[in-house]
């Protein structure tokens, strides 16, 4: 138990997460597969989501942070996913769950 109060309490909410704690959020810039983001986000933590306008106005040299502070969890890009289906190991019929396992599997979750 000593080791859990150790921990920051974000980790401790990652760790406990189920696949119904969770959102994926889809985000498109244009119209190539890069610009397509798939967002796993802690929903415990932010209940609202990625706040694109918030993220706009982030530090370039804190981007990742910023995204760590709305709940990120993991952020794939369009043509990462795609190369992880093509391997076998997203399914897109169930593209949230197979990006929180993938997260599970990677300890980012645990």
């Amino acid at each position: 138990m000593r080791l859990l109060k150790l921990l920051k309490p974000e980790i401790l909410l990652n760790a406990m997460l189920a696949l119904e704690q969770t959102r994926l959020e889809t985000f498109n810039f244009g119209n190539e597969i890069n610009d397509t983001f798939y967002v796993l986000v802690n929903a415990l933590h932010n209940p609202n989501g990625i706040a694109l306008s918030k993220l706009a106005m982030a530090n370039p040299a804190r981007f990742d942070a910023a995204l760590n502070e709305m709940g990120c969890l993991l952020m794939l890009t369009g043509e990462e996913v795609q190369e992880l289906v093509n391997r076998g190991e997203l399914d897109y019929d169930s593209l949230h769950q197979s990006i929180f396992e993938i997260a599970k599997r990677e300890g980012m979750l645990n």
